[in-house]
């Protein structure tokens, strides 16, 4: 049994076939092009591979921000909200984030070298290979932050005080004995 298709039938099914595919591709086109970007990205501060240095930002609502690979020298974040923000690969020398809330936050390979860390939150933060040398850490509270046995050890030398706000031991956050 064979079918045997004239070419004007063989036209149509090859014409619908193609109307088909290509209505297919429109459709998909449209839904990729009228995809709304996910909430919390898209109100998202992006600081990202960015000149910052000796700005501003003393108690402003940074939460969620990115600081990828930004310059952030004697840059004042003193009282801010830096919940869950991103500190990666940048420069924080002498950076003041004293009374900053960084909980949760990362802030991984950032040089904090005589950051003023007084009194800041940095519970469940992440700190890893970060440069806390002659950082100013009086009072402020690490508790289940994610640091390097090294810069603890570094940390605890001069740690001293309670967060005002949490009522956490500064030395006591950090593990020290």
């Amino acid at each position: 049994m064979s079918i045997v298709l004239s070419a004007p039938s063989l036209k149509r099914i090859v014409g619908r076939s193609l109307l088909v595919l290509l209505t297919i591709g429109l459709t998909l086109l449209w839904l990729v092009l009228a995809a709304r970007p996910a909430l919390a990205q898209a109100n998202t501060i992006n600081y990202s591979h960015t000149l910052l240095e000796n700005r501003d930002f003393s108690n402003m609502d940074l939460s969620g921000a990115v600081f990828v690979s930004a310059e952030m020298r004697e840059t004042n974040f003193a009282g801010a909200n830096l919940k869950n923000a991103m500190l990666t690969k940048g420069n924080m020398l002498g950076a003041n984030l004293s009374g900053a809330d960084l909980t949760g936050a990362l802030v991984d390979r950032v040089t904090l070298y005589k950051a003023n860390l007084s009194n800041a939150i940095l519970e469940d933060a992440t700190l890893t290979n970060s440069i806390l040398d002659e950082a100013v850490v009086d009072g402020a509270d690490f508790t289940n932050a994610l640091i390097d046995r090294y810069a603890v050890a570094k940390l605890c030398k001069y740690a001293t005080g309670v967060n005002p706000k949490t009522g956490v031991d500064t030395r006591e956050s950090l593990g020290c004995r």
